[in-house]
């Protein structure tokens, strides 16, 4: 919340000096020099204060320090501002550090008559002070702070109310009244930007809300439009894990093998890993899952081996998230493959049900395997494996061991036995 203060008032103070240089009849690109760059505090992405110095950026203008975010892998710059209108990329940039609040209106008055340019910098402070008003007040912060609580006190997971109170900033930062259910209607009609998913997200947020303070109101009618989830290729999700660091190369083998929740992945300690009986014990479900046992592969069970252990849980000294972004897009680019740019945490559990389900055909099965309490939620699945492998031929590669070595070498690497025929045993691998 730090970080979205000192965002906000950073962008009122250039907002401020911009509309000085309209007051002062500066207007002309070149009668004033650009001021010099200040060093961002906060990820214009995130928000998160973690921000690294990351290269240099050179243009005709000189040289502009670049930053990457260590909780998100966002990259940015440094913004250079001018007295005059600055270009629509700039305009991008201010609204996403301003906690994406509603363009400024940069209004162009050189070549509109004085009423109309007066007029126009009095709408600019009209809306720049109704914003700040509706972002600052003090009852207002201790109402997010109380909504919260609430959230807490309810039992709700952190994750939950984290997207819950950043709902509602969004209302406020939007000029809603969050005391008005007909206000908050308005402007979630409005924001032409989100689509239905994300405008039911915010409705049930704002519901929980009403819920705290004893109201009620009449919910709209917004419903995401269902899709299937994207299903990548194995040589993908391997081409992913093996350009990623080894702590994030580590997670990504692990929600592969196991098709765990990353919520589940995150939460993994060191006493629930068996490296003899090569299985790992998912002890703290999300979501309502179930606790349950999984094998895993030789790979991941390596790749565990090798990191440090630095306290009771496998990934608790650093953020799989904190390099994923960056690290995935290089790899997509340097492949010439943006289909692994689609490629999330979340994408691995539904590729791990989706292929068990074309293994076995066995719905118990892989309700078991993803912890899901009731079957219809492992209905998803079943129609991706139609969706996918009624349109894709099946296609594998074939390898025959003949002595034990041969076995296991394969298996490493990820084929599966079929059968044995003339002292050789067959194996195959989907290509």
């Amino acid at each position: 919340m730090a970080g979205e203060e000192a965002g906000f008032h950073e962008g009122a103070e250039e907002a401020h000096t911009w509309r000085s240089g309209l007051n002062s009849g500066k207007l002309d690109r070149q009668a004033q020099p650009h001021q010099p760059p200040t060093q961002p505090t906060a990820c214009p992405e995130c928000g998160s204060q973690r921000i690294w110095k990351n290269g240099l950026r050179y243009t005709n203008r000189g040289e502009i320090q670049r930053y990457i975010c260590r909780a998100c892998g966002y990259r940015f710059s440094e913004t250079i501002w001018s007295s005059s209108d600055p270009p629509e990329h700039v305009q991008k940039i201010h609204r996403k550090l301003l906690n994406s609040a509603p363009a400024l209106p940069f209004n162009r008055q050189v070549c509109v008559t004085e009423t109309q340019g007066a007029k126009n910098l009095a709408e600019v402070e009209s809306r720049i002070e109704k914003w700040a008003a509706g972002a600052t007040k003090p009852e207002i912060k201790g109402k997010i702070v109380e909504f919260a609580w609430w959230l807490k006190k309810q039992g709700y997971k952190m994750s939950t109310i984290k997207v819950r109170v950043k709902a509602l900033k969004w209302l406020i930062v939007l000029g809603a009244d969050i005391l008005n259910p007909e206000s908050v209607k308005d402007v979630i009609a409005k924001k032409e930007s989100w689509d239905d998913s994300t405008k039911g997200v915010i409705c049930v947020a704002y519901e929980s809300f009403l819920t705290m303070h004893g109201l009620a109101w009449k919910k709209p009618r917004y419903k995401g439009r269902g899709s299937l989830p994207f299903i990548p290729l194995e040589s993908e999700i391997d081409a992913l894990i093996n350009a990623c660091g080894k702590v994030t190369g580590t997670f990504l083998q692990g929600l592969k093998d196991t098709g765990a929740d990353p919520g589940e992945l995150a939460g993994l300690r060191w006493i629930d890993i068996n490296f003899e009986a090569k299985s790992v014990t998912i002890n703290h479900p999300v979501k309502g899952h179930d606790a349950r046992v999984i094998p895993v592969s030789d790979e991941f069970l390596r790749r565990l081996s090798v990191l440090p252990r630095k306290g009771e849980k496998v990934f608790s000294s650093t953020d799989p998230y904190a390099t994923f972004y960056s690290q995935r897009k290089t790899i997509a680019r340097k492949l010439n493959n943006l289909r692994i740019e689609k490629i999330s945490f979340r994408t691995l559990r539904h590729w791990k049900g989706t292929m068990e389900y074309h293994k076995t055909h066995d719905p118990k099965h892989v309700q078991k395997l993803l912890g899901h309490k009731q079957l219809t939620s492992t209905q998803i699945y079943i129609n991706l494996e139609q969706a996918i492998f009624d349109k894709v031929s099946d296609e594998f590669h074939v390898s025959v061991a003949h002595n034990l070595q041969e076995a296991c070498d394969l298996v490493k690497i990820g084929f599966e036995y079929v059968t044995e025929m003339d002292g050789g045993k067959i194996f195959k691998k989907r290509k």
